[in-house]
């Protein structure tokens, strides 16, 4: 069994290498890495050269990206990764073990935030637990899935925003997720760079309105808007 990793990426010269770099053990096993960058502007592509199979180039859009890396890829499983996300050692081995058990054909990890202080500690408690109890997953918990469910689904829609969550409803009306306890350690940026609670609350407000059916390239609108 071999896992394709696909990270989207723009403009993330400052974290690409930290994320590619607990990656290299799974290279070295047979598991492949694909960078798919959407038109970076700094030095993302070059710095990741080197610590990736395949670096791709595709129009902007997460979810754009990942359906391009996951048609270029050739692994059983696809691993979707944030490029400003770390992985544990362990992540890998967690993965096929979940694969090897005839265990439920998709899931995800737990987070915690790269940052001290206990409003992150809550915001990332709460990220797991509503994830457990709804059987959704956000792309910041490391989605993976087997090749077979993915083009079953027909990948990730392509929204403005919000694709992971589709996703993971489409997902789920297959199969509930297996919700692995090893944790990612993903970025605090957003919530520091546009207010703790703000983004939180913002955050909230999008997800509901994406429940309640409106438009997410209004949603992006919004979502980018008020971060500025």
């Amino acid at each position: 069994m071999r896992i394709s990793i696909v990270i989207p990426a723009l403009n993330e010269a400052d974290s690409i290498v930290d994320c590619l770099q607990p990656l290299q053990p799974a290279r070295q096993t047979g598991h492949e890495v694909l960078l798919v960058d959407g038109g970076s502007t700094d030095d993302t592509r070059e710095m990741a050269a080197p610590l990736v199979d395949r670096v791709l180039e595709g129009p902007r859009g997460r979810a754009v990206q990942m359906n391009h890396g996951a048609r270029a890829s050739s692994g059983d499983v696809l691993w979707f990764l944030h490029a400003d996300t770390r992985v544990p050692e362990d992540a890998v081995e967690a993965i096929m073990e979940v694969f090897r058990g005839g265990r439920r054909a998709w899931g995800r990890f737990d987070v915690s935030l790269d940052a001290p202080g206990t409003a992150f500690r809550i915001i990332a408690w709460s990220m797991n637990w509503r994830s457990r109890l709804t059987g959704i997953a956000t792309g910041d918990q490391g989605l993976f899935v087997s090749r077979r469910l993915f083009d079953s689904v027909g990948g990730f829609p392509e929204l403005p925003l919000m694709e992971d969550i589709a996703m993971a409803q489409a997902l789920r009306a297959k199969a509930l997720p297996v919700c692995l306890r090893q944790r990612l350690i993903t970025s605090a940026r957003r919530w520091q760079d546009h207010g703790t609670w703000r983004t939180v609350l913002l955050m909230w407000r999008l997800r509901m309105a994406f429940f309640l059916g409106e438009d997410p390239a209004e949603l992006h609108r919004r979502y980018y808007g008020q971060r500025h």
